[in-house]
């Protein structure tokens, strides 16, 4: 009997590695032209050449009921922890703590107080934990625990997108966007605020590797450090920022590119990059 971990699509999680690992991905939903699309089962038109109006929502109580319940079969009593987007950034989180009060005391939520990698590497700690075969309480402890040691950091080309979905307050977004700032957010206390600002793109990108690099310093572990870039709808740069953090942070154990999800990148918009920083036993 091994303990299930369960996250949601906001994890970025490759869908075959969520499967090698045994985790079950919640998917989170992204609202086009009023049309809902399940982010990682359904075709979600390209947001930034479909011209319509793109919202998101998170999973429904009765959806995380359902998994979790699948979940704690599978795990055959073992129990699930379930671990989930910041609940400053979506409604997931409350809908799983009522989802776990359906299913029963052997379902345990955890807020991650992040997204992205920041959320996929607290994750992938967890399952390494639970295909130890440690029992629910130790898995719980190490998720709780791997979920404040990421640090993330993100450059969006506009605050508009993050503006629109509440997500950054309007007055930053205003200032941001008046002054032609690049700003260099982070998430601090489960909320997305400004770190930074620089007057170009490329200042932008290197105030963020500059902020990966310190966090580098303050999470590493023996092992060194793990490290995630996401970009949205910019590979290449991404790349480019992925190059800069191999050349000034050479005890990292991997330096990882993945894509934005659709729901992120509903709110970051076209150009973002960001960059998670775990300790890397992950």
């Amino acid at each position: 009997m091994t303990v299930a971990v369960v996250t949601d699509s906001s994890s970025c999680l490759p869908a075959t590695l969520a499967a090698e690992r045994g985790i079950a991905l919640v998917p989170l939903h992204v609202l086009v032209d009023g049309i809902d699309h399940r982010e990682g089962v359904d075709d979600i038109p390209e947001q930034s050449t479909s011209g319509k109006p793109v919202t998101t929502a998170g999973a429904s109580p009765g959806e995380l009921t359902e998994i979790y319940a699948a979940a704690l079969e599978r795990s055959r009593g073992a129990g699930v922890v379930a671990l989930h987007i910041s609940r400053g950034l979506s409604s997931t989180w409350e809908a799983a703590r009522q989802a776990a009060d359906h299913v029963g005391s052997a379902v345990r939520v955890v807020d991650s107080a992040s997204a992205g990698m920041g959320l996929g590497f607290a994750v992938l700690a967890a399952a390494a934990t639970a295909a130890g075969g440690a029992e629910l309480d130790e898995v719980y402890r190490d998720a709780v625990a791997a979920s404040t040691t990421s640090r993330c950091f993100i450059v969006v080309d506009r605050l508009d997108h993050l503006r629109r979905g509440g997500r950054i307050g309007a007055a930053a977004a205003l200032l941001g966007t008046a002054l032609a700032m690049k700003p260099v957010l982070h998430i601090s206390d489960g909320k997305l605020v400004l770190k930074e600002k620089a007057r170009t793109s490329s200042k932008a990108l290197n105030k963020l590797v500059d902020a990966a690099v310190a966090a580098a310093t303050e999470v590493g572990d023996e092992s060194g450090v793990a490290l995630a870039v996401h970009h949205m709808q910019c590979p290449e740069r991404a790349e480019d920022v992925a190059a800069m953090l191999a050349s000034r942070i050479p005890h990292s154990t991997s330096i990882d590119v993945y894509p934005f999800g659709a729901v992120l990148g509903a709110h970051v918009g076209p150009g973002a990059v960001g960059v998670v920083v775990a300790p890397g036993r992950r």
